[in-house]
């Protein structure tokens, strides 16, 4: 009798469990369903609307344009993309459908977030996106890493809307008006110290979520998050501060903050490339990738082209996205051995230069920035360093052929800076309506002296001088070290 009864438990319980999976399984398939349904949706009003979609306005809430409905495509797709891979992924795990809801969740506030014309709506919604992503990160709630790991991401993402608030907020009264469009149609009328202070404030919420430096360690100690999590944050949550800086472009101009950002953006960007090779874990590495990226991002808004980010964050997106969705193959057995120097010929040499200037040659005649003398040319020298790097990763790689290495080069390169300038010119038409989204401003010193200071940093990194000073090494792998609290010495004191 006691053994009928106990497998009459063992029964039920099994037959429970094959049903809770059942319904997460449903609840997945039909989130994926809708968000693919939403990007859907979006693609074909942004095709048929390109590239003059009107902007609609509901009350003093709403306000939807071009720019909104090209980031919702984004976005959508990228959702959709994560909860589908997640779905196979999470097959059995018990928080299946709360990830599927906080996926949703996630998603949605993004999208009012970029509609909201209302500053209470704004603000709410930036709160909900930190919100969403730090139940992401820590949605293990039994692994004390986890919990951890949510409680400090969540208090970087309470910062930046303290910040943000503050910044809103105080253009907000001295306006008298509680609306986006109405702030930045107002600016003139508020003193200058006023608009300043706004300024810093909204920059500092921005480089927060970005995880620039010094805010980068939330995202480093990010890793507990499921793989689909830390794609949609990669690819998502962190490009937020592009949008945002877009949105208040109007605010940093006429507080002359730009080249905070330019600051800000480039050490940032030189810095995670020095962590990045240091780092031995796969995803510590693509961390120390997206901060690196972001700064790239900042430091294009610091040139006043938020266009150019908004291009930056796109495409980021879908490398990010692919990067992590397929990190699980790119694990292997490796022992520690020390890095090759670079070494490479001078026929090499004059290759990686060539292809280099001819990117940003081509880059300048299809989108006319970097012809005159302006920020423009920082733009073009991007282009150049991430063509030259690209020739030389084709020219030293050894199971190419030398006819691959002659004939490779042109054709990726004219092909692959066509199409970033055929976005770029596409992203510009959508951003037409917005004031002061792609202004080349005039050479500065600072502009100058940071650009040498910039290059000198990246020819050490990839030269891999910083190897033979030791103190720098060492400061450099500090830097780049998570909360204690999110990795195993948690478990060790508990």
């Amino acid at each position: 009798m006691i053994l009928e009864n106990s497998l009459q438990e063992n029964a039920a319980q099994n037959s429970s469990k094959k049903g809770n999976k059942s319904l997460s399984l449903n609840h997945s398939k039909l989130i994926s369903s809708f968000l693919w349904v939403l990007f859907a949706g979006n693609l074909l009003y942004l095709i048929y609307g390109f590239p003059t979609i009107p902007e609609w306005y509901y009350g003093n809430i709403l306000k939807i344009n071009g720019f909104t409905i090209l980031i919702w495509t984004t976005v959508t797709f990228f959702s959709a993309l994560v909860s589908t891979y997640a779905g196979n992924y999470l097959n059995g795990f018990r928080h299946q459908s709360k990830f599927m809801a906080l996926c949703l969740g996630f998603t949605l506030s993004v999208m009012c977030f970029l509609m909201s014309n209302h500053v209470a709506l704004l603000l709410l919604n930036w709160f909900l996106m930190g919100f969403f992503m730090s139940r992401l990160i820590g949605i293990e709630s039994n692994w004390g890493e986890a919990r951890e790991a949510s409680k400090f991401t969540q208090r970087y993402f309470l910062t930046g809307t303290l910040f943000l608030s503050a910044g809103v907020l105080l253009l907000a009264f001295y306006s008298g008006t509680f609306t986006v469009s109405g702030l930045i149609s107002s600016l003139d009328n508020i003193p200058s110290y006023i608009v300043f202070i706004s300024a810093l404030c909204i920059i500092v919420a921005a480089i927060v979520q970005s995880a620039i430096y010094p805010f980068h360690r939330w995202l480093l100690s990010a890793m507990t998050s499921p793989t689909p999590a830390s794609a949609l944050m990669h690819a998502g949550f962190v490009n937020g501060a592009g949008i945002l800086l877009a949105l208040f472009s109007t605010v940093l101009f006429a507080s002359n903050t730009l080249n905070i950002l330019l600051i800000i953006g480039g050490l940032t960007a030189i810095l995670a490339q020095f962590t990045k090779l240091l780092q031995v874990n796969v995803k510590q590495k693509l961390a120390c990738s997206t901060i690196a990226q972001m700064g790239f991002m900042i430091m294009q808004c610091g040139l006043g082209f938020f266009n150019a980010a908004v291009v930056h964050l796109i495409l980021h997106g879908f490398y990010k996205a692919y990067l992590f969705l397929a990190s699980g193959e790119a694990i292997a057995h490796s022992k520690p051995e020390r890095p090759p120097r670079i070494r490479i010929s001078l026929l090499q040499a004059i290759g990686v230069l060539f292809f280099g200037v001819l990117g940003a040659i081509l880059f300048a005649l299809l989108t006319g920035k970097g012809i005159g003398l302006d920020s423009g040319i920082f733009l073009t020298l991007i282009v150049a360093i991430t063509a030259g790097q690209a020739t030389y990763n084709i020219v030293k790689e050894q199971s190419l052929s030398i006819v691959h290495k002659i004939f490779l080069p042109p054709v990726i390169f004219i092909g692959g800076v066509g199409i970033y300038a055929l976005l770029y010119n596409g992203v510009t038409l959508l951003m037409a309506d917005m004031p002061m989204v792609a202004v080349s401003m005039p050479l500065s010193i600072i502009q100058i002296v940071f650009g040498i200071i910039f290059l000198i940093g990246f020819f050490i990194m990839k030269l891999g001088i910083y190897r033979d000073i030791p103190w720098l090494y060492v400061k450099l792998l500090n830097l780049s070290q998570p909360y204690k609290k999110s990795i195993l010495m948690y478990k060790s004191n508990s």
